[in-house]
């Protein structure tokens, strides 16, 4: 896959905020420290020792970066990748969480780094230097979303934070299912980007359609891969009878632009005018803004002609 689509993946700035530096009170955690945390997918056997409540996190992950600030952690974050555009008032730096550089890193002074793509150089550079690094790959479950909050929240002495979050999103997610209604049978394409990359319902976004009930056409392509790339030809026979764009920002791909491919205006999402733009950024990651994704399904389902699912 190339770079576009592994960036739509894995994330989807601003200047340094002074409160960064400030010393955020003292968390009911806070006292819980030396602690282990897992490090890496979750059921993984590798952890982490943090010695003590972290005040200089630097994070290398637009998803870890949203988490952190979710869970009142974001006066600890000294520094943020050049990709963590979310929240406004996050420190986003030069750093890249593809490339990263040690020497970069160090110059914040951070007693914790966290990333979603661990290379095995920088994590050994970093724990030379003394700094633990805490590695949360992208979940492929929404019960993974939770689990790196609730470690998020063991790393950072935010542990009641976090648990309240992870709470509040369940019972949220709940709603807004409960509120939509039955999409049992309802065929999806979601457009990763304009080479037509998609997901299957193995996937963690396939996992959010699967909620209420929606099925990918992907599920039915060769390979039986989470991010399979159909052919234009696969999308049209397969009729889906709802299409989700998540390349509108990043390559001005419209519905209006996908009626206009050669054979798409006879696909039933185009003709019952089911095509909708997603937000890439929410999309593409994994942390507390989910709940935002599955709202906004819940509310395009209202807008849905049903007859011919």
């Amino acid at each position: 896959m190339g770079a576009l689509l592994l960036a739509a993946m894995l994330a989807a700035c601003g200047a340094p905020n002074d409160s960064a530096s400030s010393q955020p009170a003292q968390s009911p955690g806070a006292s819980g420290f030396p602690v282990d945390v897992v490090s890496g997918a979750t059921g993984s056997t590798d952890t982490i020792t943090v010695d003590q409540r972290p005040e200089a996190i630097v994070s290398l992950s637009p998803t870890a970066t949203e988490s952190l600030f979710a869970i009142d952690a974001g006066a600890q974050v000294v520094a943020v990748d050049e990709q963590s555009n979310y929240p406004a008032e996050a420190p986003v730096t030069q750093l890249s969480g593809y490339t990263p550089n040690v020497e970069a890193i160090l110059n914040y002074s951070p007693d914790l780094v966290i990333t979603a793509m661990p290379d095995p150089d920088t994590v050994a550079s970093l724990a030379a230097a003394g700094v633990p690094t805490l590695a949360l790959p992208p979940a492929s479950t929404l019960d993974e979303a939770y689990d790196q909050l609730a470690r998020l929240g063991q790393a950072t002495g935010n542990t009641d934070q976090a648990a309240a979050l992870v709470a509040d999103m369940k019972s949220r997610i709940e709603q807004a299912v409960s509120a939509a209604p039955d999409l049992s049978g309802v065929s999806y394409f979601h457009e990763l980007d304009p080479t037509l990359y998609t997901v299957s319902s193995s996937s963690f976004i396939g996992e959010i359609y699967g909620l209420f009930g929606m099925k990918s056409i992907a599920d039915a392509a060769p390979g039986g891969d989470a991010f399979p790339q159909l052919s234009e030809e696969f999308v049209v026979d397969a009729n889906p009878d709802v299409i989700l764009l998540a390349d509108a920002q990043c390559c001005g791909v419209t519905p209006e632009s996908v009626a206009q491919r050669p054979g798409w205006a006879e696909v039933r999402a185009v003709q019952q005018n089911q095509v909708f733009v997603l937000n890439a950024d929410i999309v593409s990651r994994w942390g507390p803004r989910v709940v935002d994704f599955v709202e906004s399904i819940s509310s395009y389902a209202s807008q849905l002609n049903l007859e011919h699912a």
